[in-house]
């Protein structure tokens, strides 16, 4: 069973098959749209469609139109080593690269023969957005000609990282896409996009996950759970069966459980046990991102049924935009959990 699946290299994708076949027909009546947004929540399957669909076009030589009836090619062949690989030739990937001072010490590594640890990968930070000179790149790229005149996909995952002048570095290869050329731009939250930018792809809207089908990929990619915790994890993920592995490995439960004795027990919190919590999940991004989730989603459930409505809807906005400013500004993590948590208890 495989249980360090990415995008790139999985082959199995469920749940998304009208976006498939949308995708097919249009590939077989030559009406492909040269860019394409992919949108929906985090973690259902849309990148690992891009790349499913990206190897297929750079296998277009030995597909049949009138006979091809899947995106799917063999994981054995050639492309699908090449793409697990990244490398390549008329495929490139635009997304979050390591910070500068990351990439030196990834450079002294191997410059002294020395191979970092899993462990000391995880911990590389990597920047707050997808730089502008990397999606500059993209108009050099798509205009070189294919291998075998075929296709030059480019996936950018996500869109949402941009900022302000990747996103109009976007705009430009949207405004004049070259011919054969894919753009597929992957976002979580295409509300926040700029109206140029959706206006010039076709849209390619994805559904959260049903509930068989978490189940099904959870029992393939981590074997190890209970039927008892599957369920408690679909309850949990929203749809997403990216969330839902995150929440297995990082036993999630637990920590939601923990974040609400933290809560409830309002003017008698645990000073040590919030300051724990806080030092526990800012460790690394990851951390990071399930503590915000697990302290998001508290809000979100608990919003419907207390009778501090404004004051907990108050404290939505502020975890907001305190989370929004630790991630522009670089901030002190464990000093935004604890803010943002005692702004609960206070609402609480």
């Amino acid at each position: 069973m495989e249980t360090d699946i990415k995008p790139r290299n999985n082959p199995y994708l469920i749940g998304h098959e009208q976006e498939e076949k949308v995708l097919l027909e249009a590939w077989r009546a030559n009406s492909l749209h040269n860019s394409w947004l992919f949108c929906g929540v985090e973690g259902i399957g849309k990148s690992t469609l891009a790349y499913k669909f990206a190897r297929f076009l750079l296998n277009e030589a030995e597909l049949n139109k009138e006979t091809t009836s899947s995106l799917d090619i063999s994981p054995d062949s050639k492309i699908f080593h090449l793409v697990t690989n990244n490398s390549h030739p008329d495929l490139k990937i635009i997304e979050r690269d390591y910070t500068d001072t990351e990439k030196r010490k990834i450079q002294k590594a191997i410059k002294s023969g020395e191979q970092l640890s899993d462990d000391e990968l995880k911990d590389l930070k990597k920047s707050a957005f997808i730089r502008v000179d990397d999606v500059r790149t993209i108009n050099e790229f798509m205009s070189k000609s294919a291998s075998n005149d075929g296709w030059r996909v480019v996936i950018v995952d996500s869109v949402d990282e941009l900022n302000n002048a990747g996103a109009n570095a976007i705009l430009k290869v949207l405004e004049e896409p070259p011919h054969q050329s894919i753009l597929i731009l992957i976002s979580h939250n295409p509300n926040k996009l700029l109206p140029t930018i959706l206006s010039r792809c076709a849209k390619l809207s994805f559904k959260p996950l049903q509930d068989n089908h978490v189940a099904t990929l959870l029992r393939r990619y981590r074997p190890e759970l209970s039927e008892a915790e599957i369920k408690e994890l679909i309850s949990f993920s929203g749809g997403s069966i990216g969330r839902a592995m995150t929440y297995a490995d990082h036993k999630a439960t637990d920590i939601y459980k923990k974040l609400c004795e933290i809560i409830y027990a309002k003017n008698s919190f645990s000073t040590a046990d919030l300051l724990k919590f806080a030092a526990d999940y800012s460790k690394d991004e990851d951390l990071f991102a399930l503590g915000k989730e697990m302290i998001l989603k508290f809000i979100n459930e608990n919003i419907k049924n207390t009778e501090n409505v404004k004051e907990l809807a108050a404290s939505w906005d502020y975890a907001v935009k305190i989370f929004d400013e630790c991630d522009r500004l670089n901030l002190d993590k464990k000093q935004t959990f604890v803010n943002i948590v005692y702004n609960i208890i206070k609402a609480i």
